[in-house]
C-alpha cells in the first residue's frame, strides 16, 4: 500500500472506530509506529483535524466527516452483492434498507465503474446458504480465474471429476467451457456454461475441478441468457420413499436436504419422499441415519442398502 492510500485508509479507520492507538494502526497497515507518527503529521498538515491524546490514541475532531470516496469495480461489486444478499435473506425492514443502500451506491459510481460492476453482477448469483463450510483456497482461486474469464469472454479448460460415474464407469474428463456465470449454491460455487464436449449448457462444481486454465479462445454469451432468471432443467424423476423413526423426524424436517420432496406424519413415524436422478445420490445420506431410517421403495434401492449393510457387518 502506498502512502496516499494509507493516509486515506487511516482517516477511514479513525472515522469508523473513533479512537485508535498508533500501535494498532501500525499493526493494521503493517508498518512501524514511527511511520504512523509521520502519517499523522502529514494529515494534520493537509488540514485533517487529527486529535492525539497520550496514552489514549488518535481520533478525528468531532463533526469532521470524510465525504464519499470513489470505489473500484471490485469494491462496488462486493458492496452490491452484499446488499443483494440482505435483500434476499433478511427481514422486510432490512430488505428495504438494502435496496436503499444499493441505490445510493450505484448513484455515486462513475458511469464506467457502474457499467463494469453491472456487467459482473449479471455473471454472479447467490442462491442458498445451506452450508456454513467456507470455500477452500483452491475453490476461491477458481472463482477469481473464472470471473476473469467472464470479463474477458474467454473459454476455460479443466479436468473434471463427477460425483457419479458414467455408464462406462468413468468419472473423469477434460472439459472446455464457455462460462456464462457463477452461482453460490448451498455454500459451494458452481459454474454454468456451454460445454464443448457435451455441446450444451452444463453445471460444474468448482470443488471438482483441477488444472483450470483460461484459454485464448473467445466466445459470445447468448443475448437471451439471463443468469438471474435461469432455471436448470429438473431431471430428477425417481422417487424414493422412506420411513423415519419419530426421534429423528424433526431433524429431518429442519435439514433442508436438497432432495427432500415432502413428508407426512403417520402412526409408524415420518413418511419421507425424496426425488432424485439416481438413488446413488442419496445413498450415503440414507446410511448416515443408521437404523433410524428405513427404505420402503424402490425395491432395488432397498436391496442396495441391505447389501451395503451386509458389507459393513463383514468388515466389522
Amino acid at each position: 500500500m502506498n502512502k496516499t492510500d494509507r493516509l486515506l485508509a487511516i482517516v477511514l479507520e479513525l472515522q469508523r472506530k473513533g479512537v485508535v492507538r498508533a500501535e494498532d494502526l501500525a499493526a493494521r497497515f503493517e508498518t512501524s509506529v514511527r511511520t504512523i507518527y509521520r502519517d499523522m503529521q502529514a494529515l494534520s498538515e493537509a488540514s485533517v483535524p487529527i486529535v492525539g491524546e497520550p496514552g489514549v490514541g488518535y481520533s478525528l475532531m468531532e463533526g469532521f466527516f470524510l465525504p464519499p470516496v470513489s470505489f473500484t469495480v471490485e469494491e462496488a461489486v462486493s458492496l452490491l452483492i452484499g446488499a443483494h444478499f440482505v435483500e434476499q435473506k433478511f427481514d422486510p425492514r432490512y430488505q428495504e434498507r438494502a435496496r436503499s443502500s444499493r441505490s445510493k451506491i450505484e448513484a455515486v459510481l462513475p458511469q464506467q465503474v457502474r457499467a463494469e460492476a453491472a456487467n459482473i453482477l449479471t455473471t454472479m448469483r447467490l442462491l442458498a446458504f445451506a452450508s456454513d463450510t467456507p470455500a477452500g483456497k483452491q475453490e476461491k482461486e477458481w472463482v477469481e480465474k473464472i470471473r476473469q474469464a467472464l470479463l474477458d469472454a474467454k473459454k476455460v479448460s479443466f479436468h473434471y471429476r463427477k460425483s457419479l460415474a458414467e455408464e462406462d464407469g468413468n468419472r473423469d474428463s477434460v472439459r472446455v467451457v464457455a462460462p456464462y456465470g457463477l452461482a453460490l449454491v448451498g455454500g459451494s460455487w458452481t459454474m454454468i456454461g456451454h460445454c464443448d464436449l457435451r455441446d450444451g449448457l452444463r453445471h460444474f462444481r468448482l470443488s471438482r475441478m483441477s488444472q483450470l486454465a483460461i484459454t485464448e479462445e473467445g466466445y459470445q454469451r447468448p443475448p437471451d441468457f439471463n443468469l438471474h432468471a435461469y432455471k436448470p432443467m429438473d431431471d430428477r424423476k425417481t422417487y424414493v420413499r422412506l420411513l423415519a423413526q419419530r426421534d429423528i423426524a424433526e431433524r429431518i424436517k429442519e435439514s433442508n436436504y436438497f432432495f427432500l420432496e415432502g413428508w407426512e406424519d403417520s402412526s409408524d413415524g415420518l413418511l419421507i419422499t425424496l426425488r432424485v436422478r439416481q438413488t446413488e445420490e442419496v445413498k450415503q445420506w440414507v446410511l448416515g441415519w443408521g437404523a433410524h431410517l428405513e427404505v420402503l421403495e424402490p425395491e432395488m434401492f432397498r436391496k442396495d442398502i441391505r447389501e451395503e449393510i451386509e458389507k459393513m457387518i463383514k468388515r466389522y
